[in-house]
């Protein structure tokens, strides 16, 4: 296989050719590590590559393939965002699924107050659309990995944007699952996974493999005409008008579509979460200790980068009928140029069994079959801590204008960021993740689709909102507008 001709394939017809017997996963493996050793060194959208490991997965998928096990995922070249584990629920799903990882994607770095950039041991990760431009963050790697056509498909976390924003500003799909359903350790509902993708089917199928709804055949029911609440600020957010402009334009559009309709009459005024999301991340720390790669524009960063939470490669070549799970890996700010082994002063992970054949993973903290819809009023799973004090009731007025906007609405739109890239210098006064955040706290699926770009050629992100658990309308909405050419 060809680099061209696998940056041309989304996940989902790489799944269906390798099921298929078209092409082995060995043989995507390969174009996917040739395809990264010959643009990374433009993007730097990896902290590693693991060739070896990549290969040992691939050769444990086309065993199974021959084997007729199904795998929703064959043979799909994953970029796995380096805060996230090999072996953590989340991953090993996907791994379960038939992914192949290939390598980890970057991250910010300690030492600056704001996290929407991703940095490297050859220098901070670039934007694909313009190198002069951030990426975005925390998932900086993961969408430009995607948006470069390095890989269809890698992860993200999202604890105030972080999958949202880069998802806009790469000019890719970002999808943040309502809190407490996707598959997750150590974290509140603050905190939700979510995929990077170019299409709505493969964000779908990997929702899928962590047990939501979707797949790569259906990645939503033909809608509906969904009611769309628009707001360019939410009530609070400081929004440049081109940026609200440029959004709003791709809303028309899927209204001109039949895919959508407005509902002017109702009234979006959310109150200012800044407060109540710095007392959220404040307790937690308090509760969990800080982690790296959610703080917003203006928040202290934790120096937490080397944890164990860290994306790793396999230490050990599978079995004939299995892959042993990995080590973990550096920080970003000791990880090396791509290469195929981790380095040796890493700490080791707990083992677990992750071939396409036999995966097993640690319990899921929760799954999305065990995980409850948040609590009315609080905006977190049955269980969780919640908000204290006035950030309570910061909380509670966000959930019940949400509850009465889901009464008339099927979606409420926004842009996805106030204001366009930064560069590589910081934001400055800006707060990114002005439009992002409040869902957070709520708990509400929400998802990044590319709009376009302004006239000074900056690209944007239409942020849709769904009521919890409500993934499908987000996707369903994604699909139509793709197969309508508006994507």
């Amino acid at each position: 296989m060809e680099g061209d001709e696998y940056g041309r394939l989304t996940a989902c017809e790489i799944a269906g050719a390798v099921t298929g017997g078209r092409v082995s996963a060995r043989e995507v493996a390969e174009a996917a590590l040739a395809r990264i050793a010959g643009r990374d060194g433009a993007v730097r959208a990896f902290t590693e590559t693991w060739p070896e490991r990549a290969l040992a997965y691939a050769a444990a998928v086309d065993r199974a393939v021959r084997e007729g096990t199904p795998l929703p995922l064959a043979g799909v070249p994953l970029g796995i965002k380096a805060t996230q584990r090999i072996a953590s629920p989340l991953v090993a799903r996907l791994l379960a699924a038939g992914c192949v990882p290939v390598g980890a994607t970057a991250v910010p770095g300690p030492g600056t107050p704001w996290q929407t950039w991703g940095t490297t041991d050859r220098g901070p990760t670039l934007n694909p659309l313009g190198p002069r431009w951030s990426p975005g963050g925390s998932s900086a790697g993961s969408a430009a990995a995607v948006a470069a056509r390095m890989v269809p498909l890698a992860t993200g976390s999202d604890g105030a944007g972080s999958v949202r924003i880069p998802a806009a500003w790469c000019g890719v799909l970002g999808v943040k699952t309502t809190g407490g359903l996707a598959p997750v350790r150590g974290r509140t509902v603050r905190s939700a996974h979510g995929p990077l993708a170019r299409t709505a089917a493969d964000a779908a199928a990997c929702l899928a493999a962590l047990g939501r709804a979707g797949s790569c055949s259906s990645p939503g029911a033909e809608p509906r005409r969904m009611r769309v609440a628009w707001s360019a600020t939410l009530g609070y957010a400081a929004t440049r008008q081109d940026i609200a402009a440029t959004a709003h334009t791709l809303l028309e559009a899927l209204t001109e579509a039949g895919i959508t309709a407005p509902h002017p009459a109702a009234t979006v005024r959310l109150p200012d979460p800044a407060a109540c999301w710095q007392h959220l991340r404040e307790s937690r720390k308090e509760t969990t200790g800080p982690a790296a790669g959610d703080s917003p524009e203006g928040a202290k960063v934790p120096e937490a980068a080397t944890g164990p939470e860290r994306a790793t490669a396999p230490e050990a070549e599978p079995g004939p009928k299995r892959a042993t799970a990995p080590e973990t890996t550096t920080a970003p700010e000791k990880a090396t140029a791509p290469k195929g082994k981790p380095s040796p002063e890493r700490a080791t992970a707990p083992k677990a069994e992750l071939s396409p054949e036999s995966a097993t993973a640690p319990e899921p903290e929760p799954s999305p079959e065990r995980a409850t819809p948040p609590e009315a009023g609080t905006g977190r799973p049955n269980g969780q801590p919640g908000p204290t004090g006035p950030a309570a009731g910061t909380a509670a007025a966000l959930n019940a204008a949400l509850d009465r906007l889901f009464t008339e609405v099927d979606l409420l739109a926004t842009p996805t960021t106030p204001g366009p890239p930064h560069g590589h210098d910081g934001p400055g006064e800006s707060m990114s993740v002005a439009l992002t955040w409040a869902f957070n706290i709520t708990g509400h699926p929400a998802a990044s689709l590319p709009a376009g770009r302004t006239a000074a050629g900056e690209p944007v992100g239409l942020q849709l909102v769904a009521p919890h658990g409500r993934e499908d309308r987000l996707l369903a909405v994604a699909a139509a507008a793709e197969r309508e050419g508006l994507l």
